[in-house]
This record gives C-alpha cells, sequence and structure tokens, in this order.
C-alpha cells in the first residue's frame, strides 16, 4: 500500500471526525476569515478545494459565496460521503476523489483552498506549483498547514520517554515562503492555537477519531504508549499547533517588475534588454519627469526597437522629475492607483515587463507606495541595482522590503563596473540570484542593448515558465 493509499484509509475510518476536530474547526474558520478579508465585495466564480475533509471550511465557502461553484476534493471516498450529509441538495458543489499532490481537476479556478491538508504531501513545492497552474490569470490561493514548532509538548513527551517520536519536521515559514511559485506572489503568515485535550490518553484518542496518526512511523507498542502518556502529564494537558496561513495570487499576465535601489540606477536600459532578451511587451504604468527628458516609454522603444504592438502607454504620465505623489500634486491631479491595471494579455503574446518608478518605496498617492503596486500586479520582481560601493546595503534592505511584502525576486541585475566582492555578498547574503552583470557602455544605443540582452538568462529558465 503507498503511503497516500495509507493516508486515504486512515481517514476514511475517521467516523468520528467532526467531533474530535477542534483545531481543524478553528483553523478552517481563520482561513475563511482571511479569503472573506481579500475578497471584500468581490465573489470567486469557480473554487477548488484541497482535502475538504467533511466539511469544515466548505460550509464556510458557502456562506461566504453563496453562487460560486465549488469542487470539493479529498483523497478518502467516506470524507467525501460524510461530506454529502453535511451538505445535502447544493447543486453548485460538485465532490471528487483526489490526491492535491497530483491534481487531475478542469481549471482554470478563481479561487484554490486548502486547510490542514498540506501537511501530509511529501512534496509541497511541486504540488503548490501544479495547483497554481490550475488558477485563472489573477486568482487567488489560500491555504492553512502546520508550521515549525507545532505539538512541540507531544513531541516533548515521546523524548523524555525515550521512544521515537512519530510527529515528523514541519516546515519553517521561510521555508513554505521559498516553495511559492514564480508565477504569482504570496506571503505566509504563522499564528498559534492552543488546543487543551482532557488528559494525554484523551489527545492520543482523539488523533485516532481524525486519522490524523502517522504512517510513516510504526505504532508505539502499548508500553511505550504508557511511557509517553506518563511523561506527558502536565495539569492541566495542553497541546499548540503553529498554523501557517499564505495566500498567494497568480498574476494575471506573466512577466516581471523592474524595480531600483534607488532613482536612475538603470532600470530602463535593463527594460530594454529584457525586452529584448524575451521578445517581450513593455509598459511603464507611471511616468514623470518628462519636462526634462523623453519618455522611458520612448527610450525603450528606441533601444529595443520595439514595435507599436509590444508597447503599452502609461496609465499617467507627469512632467516634473519627482515621485509619482508629487508630480500628480504639482499637476494639480492626484493618481488612482485602483485605476492602474495591467493591459488585457493578449493569448498569442510573451512576457510583459513592466518598469516602475524610482524604487522600491517611492509614494504613488495617500498611503500607497510602488511596493503596494507590485504586490496588486503580483509579477514576480527584477531588481536592478548600481555595482559601486554602498550597493551591498541599498540591495538588502530593498529586497527585505520586497520578501516581507511575499514578492517573489527572481533575480538582480547590476549595473556599473565589475565589483566581484558586492555581487559576492549580495548573492549569499540576499540569497538571490545576480541574473547578469551590465558594464557601462558609451554609447547606448540598441547595438549596445542588444549586447547587454546577451547577458540575460532565457525566459524559460528565469520562471520556470514558457513564454506564453
Amino acid at each position: 500500500m503507498t503511503r497516500t493509499a495509507r493516508i486515504a484509509a486512515r481517514f476514511d475510518a475517521a467516523d468520528d471526525y467532526e467531533q474530535a476536530a477542534r483545531v481543524q474547526r478553528l483553523a478552517a474558520m481563520e482561513l475563511a476569515r482571511r479569503i472573506g478579508r481579500q475578497y471584500g465585495q468581490e465573489a470567486p466564480a469557480r473554487i477548488l478545494e484541497i482535502g475538504c475533509g467533511t466539511g469544515l471550511l466548505t460550509r464556510e465557502l458557502r456562506r461566504l459565496f453563496p453562487r460560486a461553484h465549488i469542487t470539493a476534493t479529498d483523497i478518502a471516498p467516506r470524507m467525501l460521503d460524510r461530506m454529502a450529509r453535511q451538505m445535502p441538495g447544493d447543486t453548485h458543489l460538485r465532490l471528487h476523489v483526489m490526491d492535491g499532490q497530483a491534481p487531475d481537476a478542469q481549471g482554470p479556478f478563481d479561487l484554490i483552498c486548502s486547510s490542514l491538508a498540506m501537511q501530509w504531501f511529501h512534496n509541497r513545492a511541486q504540488a503548490l506549483h501544479a495547483l497554481a497552474g490550475l488558477l485563472a490569470p489573477g486568482g487567488h490561493m489560500a491555504l492553512a498547514t502546520l508550521a515549525a514548532g507545532s505539538l512541540a509538548q507531544w513531541r516533548a513527551a515521546y523524548d523524555r520517554a525515550g521512544v521515537a517520536c512519530p510527529v515528523p519536521d514541519y516546515p519553517t515559514q521561510a521555508r513554505l515562503q521559498a516553495e511559492w511559485p514564480v508565477m504569482g506572489t504570496g506571503l505566509w503568515e504563522v499564528s498559534q492555537i492552543v488546543d487543551m485535550p482532557a488528559t494525554p490518553l484523551a489527545f492520543a484518542r482523539e488523533l485516532r477519531a481524525i486519522g490524523a496518526t502517522h504512517t510513516d512511523h510504526p505504532p508505539a507498542t502499548a508500553g511505550q504508549m504508557r511511557r509517553v502518556l506518563a511523561a506527558a502529564g502536565a495539569n492541566p494537558f495542553t497541546m499548540s499547533y503553529n498554523v501557517a496561513y499564505g495566500q498567494f495570487r497568480r498574476a494575471a499576465w506573466p512577466g516581471v517588475f523592474v524595480t531600483g535601489t534607488d532613482t536612475d540606477v538603470g532600470k530602463t536600459v535593463a527594460s530594454a534588454a529584457l525586452v529584448l532578451a524575451w521578445h517581450a511587451a513593455y509598459w511603464k504604468p507611471l511616468q514623470s519627469g518628462t519636462d526634462d527628458a523623453q519618455s522611458d516609454s520612448t527610450s525603450v522603444r528606441q533601444l529595443a526597437r520595439l514595435d507599436d504592438t509590444r508597447l503599452y502607454p502609461p496609465a499617467a504620465t507627469f512632467g516634473a522629475s519627482l515621485s509619482p505623489e508629487d508630480a500628480a500634486a504639482r499637476a494639480h491631479t492626484r493618481i488612482d492607483p485602483a485605476a492602474i491595471a495591467l493591459p488585457p494579455h493578449p493569448a498569442a503574446r510573451g512576457p510583459l515587463v513592466v518598469e516602475g518608478a524610482g524604487g522600491v518605496l517611492v509614494p504613488i498617492a495617500e498611503h500607497y507606495l510602488m511596493i503596494d503596486l507590485m504586490v496588486r500586479l503580483a509579477l514576480p520582481v527584477v531588481l536592478v541595482a548600481r555595482s559601486a560601493l554602498g550597493t551591498i546595503n541599498h540591495t538588502l534592505l530593498s529586497l527585505a522590503a520586497l520578501r516581507a511584502r511575499g514578492l517573489h525576486v527572481v533575480g538582480v541585475i547590476l549595473n556599473g563596473p565589475p565589483e566581484p566582492l558586492a555581487r559576492s555578498a549580495i548573492e549569499r547574503h540576499g540569497q538571490v540570484r545576480i541574473l547578469a552583470d551590465f558594464p557601462p557602455v558609451i554609447p547606448m544605443g540598441p547595438e549596445a542593448v542588444a549586447e547587454l540582452a546577451g547577458r540575460l538568462p532565457p525566459w524559460a529558465q528565469v520562471t520556470g515558465e514558457g513564454g506564453q
């Protein structure tokens, strides 16, 4: 019997799941709250749920989205039978036996969610990539799974009893964050649930009741379990669960957002080189400084010899060489960030290179920074930095800010004379790939950009996606 089949059999036999699943119910309700906050007044039309069990989360989803078509899946057929009894007559609910690690559901889905099922996956990163591929452009994933430190009291009891502990090593928040697919942006947050079973023996029985005994270890003998229960005999007896809640959004159009550690670090030249190397389209949503120089869109058109079909006009253009917020104020107007949306994606078009204005934290409007726009567009990021003295600090600070918001950084482009020590420090301390070193080139023109484009890795190698 395979590991997946053993897990399914345990859950199939969990007839008293609903009565014993206190922590599972709390986690499902919290995940539903986060989903509701994410969508606001919007509503996903098609939802895929992984590991639905008896429907703790499914019922909350139906309350939030009364008209949504929900495909609820589980590896255990009898769990789905119990779910059917919980939600009879729901004509917009489809039940499907499926392993979430090898999804065979027909997408696309607007929302994919799962509450406390992923800790049973043997390859989360692979499963996340497969599930993200079922999302519609701009679609969301909302997940809950156990994280490092969960069941610490139970593990300690086994250690004190001298018995091999069946509790697995749950992933850290950083490990989970590193496993998000490149095709969007995601963020994990960890919150603790403290449960108070009546006794250690009651806790052990509840694990069996919900099918949550671990299949990768032989069960403890009766004598070993007596020692464990004696070692766990705290009064009152508590059990802590560190639950990681993840929110991921797939980009509406494959591409990257080019930002910099500062202004005038070479974002426009880097963008032109990326456009040329990846046969990409180009869009600069906010342009300022046209009183002093030609627009960056014009520069990229000339440097990459870009035709009009691959050049999209800015959402707003201002003359003053200031931040977008201040440039708009100088023009007696303001920017509405909600009105800035990715151009429609032609089906036969390659990736889109989006160039930001200034650095990561440049203001766009009141209480709205460039990084807020980057999160909303959900594109992976290319960070452009100078190679000169001081770049280590500026680059690491920018990387930290990007990652704190769940943005995936595909790499850094260093502009300027080669500085091997700075490059090495950024790679090591920033845990980031250097996509290319761009040396000073004079004069800067189409031939120079073509030479720089040749230094860049192919699109598929950078993102793991094709160009379509």
